[in-house]
């Protein structure tokens, strides 16, 4: 049986002024949270009639522009268990990692909303049919410590610098030479649609392989391993990075982005040691992907991300088509 993975994005409006509203507005995070847990109620109901509107938002599921009462709205038939909240009050954008059922089967889900005056704007949802992963998240009981832990405030780095130190992550898997500069603390640990991808104990009896003679990356390597064997190469192109939501205080980052494996000359390519290597996916195609970064320090520590392979080259329905192919730096402040 397959599972589902969904990741959400939706903007909020103006409206009536709540416990969870600044003077100037805009609303904070609670009320942020309130929100993104009043639409995965609805969905789980299928009732759009529940949710604070702002006319009629733009809505998409993996790219594809739908009507707000279609795809999801037809198939999902209860929340899960596992939830995790980044809301940046900042930029009116609530990002929301959750697991659900889809016709009973578990799923991650990704949404992101954009919301103005307590009404939401924007509805983007990444939806990842994993049945596996989200039954790992919901194993997992909640999320780690780190993404609710605030940092100092006199250790607080500011947005853009929380933003640089994040996109480093992916400048550094496009192409990976082994060489680039790995902003890795000693604890980094990743988790890609609930399985840990990073810091994995192996099966019993397996052998951890040897970053330097190995000929493809192992998810027993650290995060700083990963990268320094220069066995990524084959991420032709991480483009259309979409920084989303940011949370200040406790030096989260959300990006939404695609992973192209162009199937092509970068499968081959020479390690840091010299080595040729053919490795990667041998059929194009391209992963939909919402990754959460904790930063601290200047340094990636915990990541988590939501990915759902779609075709090859394939847009977000959020970005102009020369934005889509480019890889810099997307983000409204």
């Amino acid at each position: 049986m397959r599972a589902l993975l969904i990741v959400v994005v939706i903007t909020v409006a103006s409206g009536t002024v709540g416990s969870g509203q600044s003077k100037d507005g805009r609303c904070e995070r609670d009320c942020l949270i309130g929100i993104a847990e009043q639409y995965l109620d609805a969905l789980a109901a299928k009732d759009s009639k529940r949710l604070p509107l702002a006319g009629s938002p733009k809505y998409t599921e993996n790219g594809q522009r739908l009507r707000l009462t279609d795809g999801l709205w037809n198939s999902i038939s209860a929340r899960g268990s596992y939830k995790l909240h980044v809301a940046d009050s900042v930029d009116g954008q609530i990002v929301t990692f959750s697991t659900m059922r889809e016709n009973n089967v578990p799923l991650i889900l990704a949404v992101r909303l954009k919301v103005q005056k307590e009404r939401i704007t924007e509805i983007e949802t990444i939806v990842a049919r994993s049945e596996n992963g989200a039954k790992a998240l919901e194993a997992m009981g909640k999320p780690r410590d780190a993404f609710e832990r605030l940092t100092p405030i006199n250790q607080r780095m500011t947005r853009p610098d929380l933003v640089r130190t994040a996109n480093m992550y992916f400048t550094g898997m496009q192409l990976n030479d082994g060489k680039g500069k790995y902003p890795f603390a000693d604890d980094c640990n990743r988790i890609e649609n609930g399985n840990q991808s990073t810091n994995a104990p192996g099966k019993p009896g397996a052998t951890r392989p040897d970053p330097k003679t190995a000929t493809g990356y192992s998810a027993m390597w650290s995060c700083r391993e990963q990268f320094e064997s220069g066995l990524l190469h084959f991420v032709s192109r991480i483009r259309d990075r979409r920084y989303v939501a940011v949370d200040h205080e406790r030096g989260l980052v959300v990006a939404f982005a695609f992973f192209d494996h162009d199937a092509g000359p970068s499968r081959t390519f020479k390690t840091p040691a010299g080595r040729e290597v053919t490795a990667g996916p041998a059929q194009l195609w391209t992963w939909m992907i919402a990754e959460l970064f904790k930063v601290e320090n200047n340094q990636l520590h915990e990541i988590e991300a939501i990915l759902e392979r779609v075709p090859y080259g394939m847009g977000s329905g959020w970005s102009s088509w020369e934005d889509s192919m480019s890889d810099k730096i997307q983000w409204p402040r």
